[in-house]
């Protein structure tokens, strides 16, 4: 199945084609992305970042590949490089015919006079390695390859290039071995039929326009380390494999043959969730937040779980996540991120915890597993004791059994951008969406007890007593909820998206003419073709650019920028209240359709609150894809 195909109108112009990005995973954190132009435009870029300790300490390994063809007497280079000079050379993005995913793959095809070269790439799960596939599509006597391997050993997110001549090197007829000088781990180059010669040549400032438009470092360098030098002959196939894996395939069109035959007939949805669910090096499952900058998560693997492991029909993934967490949690939190460098897990967080047990609500719904369900409910019981008897960072409930939170200087809420002391949205009191989740946990555990034969009046009668104080929550003058009640400043009557979760959670608080109310509220102002705003265009604070430094992008990031994953919560709350699954399923085709655009096969992170809602942010967000993908079974299921 090809799920999208650009020709020379979009290949030939280098804004666009540089401006759409393909990602590739490999299942333990480690990826490979790039530019529909092949030209690199972010630090992340790269046909190999490996993640040394998965999915944690991600290296760009192999930066790059450049492709020189001898075709008829005539050379033709096929790499395009952009520099820190303002000049882009090579340009082989004009000699591209067409770019395609086919089955998740991205496929470049290359016109070299009248012969065509496809290229292929594909990474084998489970292993950090890279096939690059070559075909003579199209050709009247053989193509002569030349490819330059560009390597670095360098954090992800940027870093300086080790001395070229540090790099050790070994190059035998059956492949090259290089050891790498910082992360000091050997990669395996694989070309059967290849002659293979070393280099160690520096390749300095390549210009990375995105990192730029973010205000952040925007040159890099890359170290020619090993050149490959191969012919085919017409209809025939080549390639090479990079790898830290002994044990790896090395023929490339093998690894390309095994993912396409993994993939070939699965929902593009299903393949895009892929993407995120990844193994720990501890033998666990979680979930990458988003590629490329993002780790695992707390809050967003349990807001992503449902639709990326229940829904694609993958509930034993989601028992390994859920046990994996249930062992974190720590004074009834759940960490908010696991950092990239490997150092200790981070707590700052008021709705993990909470997210968590909604995410064993959805799996014990859709698998009626009480074996796990009995095993990780002390963690569960856990959870509420914490919240409700207080916890880190002024969690915990009041006599009302509405949940506060918050200290200065610290972001809890999913609204968390920070910029040095300065928190953007702080959210300090009572937020409505961690009551509403509040509430809808201890009903679910409520349900939980009753199911394996435990108490439930503790966990009902603190329900009860949440259900009648959310009663506060109702702003009469507005009409629609406050965002945040008992703050410093009083109730907060921002509209933002937050009361949607009062109404699309398995339990709501409000009443129906309420709940009605807040949707159409958010309809009116908040609602747009990508998702939702995240602050309304009529108040003060509204942002409605996203662009700059991370200053000025952070700043706007919560104040109006839309988020996609959004629309799950929405369409939710959106048949719950007007029971129309045609009108809901009309708001998920622009989704849809943007699987085409950014980042190509997935869906970003964020869009710019003002139209037309440029896509900004990650080019692959698991919440984004997460929440599509229980919206249409949510509407499936309704029909």
């Amino acid at each position: 199945m090809e799920a999208a195909r650009f020709g020379r109108d979009t290949c030939g112009e280098l804004e666009i084609a540089s401006r759409r990005e393909w990602l590739l995973t490999n299942g333990r954190g480690g990826y490979a992305m790039g530019t529909l132009a092949a030209m690199a435009t972010r630090a992340y870029h790269g046909l190999l970042i490996a993640a040394l300790a998965p999915p944690a300490q991600r290296r760009v390994i192999l930066a790059g590949c450049e492709l020189d063809v001898t075709y008829d007497g005539v050379t033709y280079a096929l790499a395009t490089n952009a520099w820190a000079s303002g000049t882009v050379v090579p340009d082989g993005y004009r000699l591209l015919e067409s770019f395609s995913l086919v089955d998740g793959l991205p496929v470049w095809a290359y016109a070299c006079g009248d012969a065509l070269l496809e290229v292929t790439l594909a990474m084998p799960d489970g292993a950090d390695a890279v096939a690059i596939a070559l075909r003579a599509a199209r050709a009247r006597r053989p193509l002569a390859i030349r490819a330059r391997l560009l390597f670095a050993d360098r954090d992800h997110h940027g870093g300086a290039l080790p001395d070229p001549a540090s790099f050790g090197m070994v190059v035998s007829a059956s492949g090259a071995q290089i050891r790498l000088p910082q992360s000091q781990r050997l990669v395996y180059v694989r070309a059967p039929g290849a002659k293979l010669s070393a280099a160690a040549e520096r390749y300095e400032n390549f210009f990375l326009a995105r990192e730029a438009e973010r205000g952040l470092p925007a040159t890099t360098d890359a170290a020619h380390l090993l050149t490959i030098e191969t012919t085919l002959e017409p209809a025939a196939s080549g390639g090479f494999v990079v790898t830290l894996d002994r044990s790896v395939d090395s023929d490339a069109h093998a690894i390309v043959a095994a993912r396409r035959a993994r993939d070939r007939k699965r929902d593009p949805l299903a393949r895009a969730a892929d993407a995120f669910v990844v193994q720990r090096g501890d033998g666990g499952r979680t979930v990458i937040a988003g590629y490329p900058w993002f780790g695992d998560w707390g809050r967003d693997t349990m807001i992503a779980l449902p639709g990326l492991t229940l829904i694609t029909g993958r509930a034993p993934v989601a028992a390994e996540i859920l046990r994996t967490f249930a062992a974190t949690v720590d004074g009834g939190m759940l960490p908010n991120r696991f950092p990239d460098d490997g150092s200790p897990a981070e707590y700052n967080t008021v709705d993990a915890a909470l997210w968590y047990i909604e995410a064993v609500r959805a799996y014990v719904t859709a698998t009626s597993d009480e074996a796990l369900l009995r095993e990780i409910f002390p963690a569960l019981d856990a959870i509420v004791t914490g919240y409700r008897d207080g916890t880190r960072y002024g969690i915990g409930s009041d006599g009302d059994g509405l949940i506060h939170a918050g200290v200065p200087g610290v972001q809890l809420t999913w609204m968390d951008a920070k910029v040095g002391d300065w928190v953007v949205t702080p959210r300090i009191g009572k937020p409505i969406e961690i009551n509403a989740l509040w509430y809808a946990g201890l009903r679910a555990m409520e349900s939980f007890a009753r199911r394996l034969e435990l108490r439930i009046e503790p966990y009902r009668a603190l329900a009860d007593r949440v259900a009648v104080s959310f009663d506060r929550y109702w702003n009469v003058e507005r009409g629609y909820c406050f965002d945040v009640l008992d703050g410093p400043g009083g109730n907060d009557p921002a509209l933002r998206p937050n009361q949607l979760f009062a109404v699309s959670l398995h339990a709501s608080p409000l009443t129906s003419v309420r709940a009605k109310a807040v949707v159409d509220a958010c309809s009116r102002e908040l609602l747009t073709s990508h998702g939702l705003r995240t602050l309304a265009p009529s108040d003060p604070q509204y942002h409605g650019s996203y662009e700059g430094d991370q200053r000025t992008r952070d700043a706007a990031y919560h104040q109006g920028t839309v988020w996609p994953w959004l629309i799950g919560p929405f369409v939710r709350a959106h048949l719950r209240v007007y029971r129309d699954p045609d009108a809901a399923a009309s708001y998920l085709r622009p989704l849809l359709d943007a699987l085409a655009g950014y980042g190509i096969g997935t869906l970003g992170e964020i869009f710019t609150g003002d139209p037309p809602h440029e896509p900004r942010g990650c080019i692959a967000q698991a919440w984004s894809i997460a929440q599509l993908i229980e919206a249409r079974d949510a509407i499936s299921r309704f029909r």
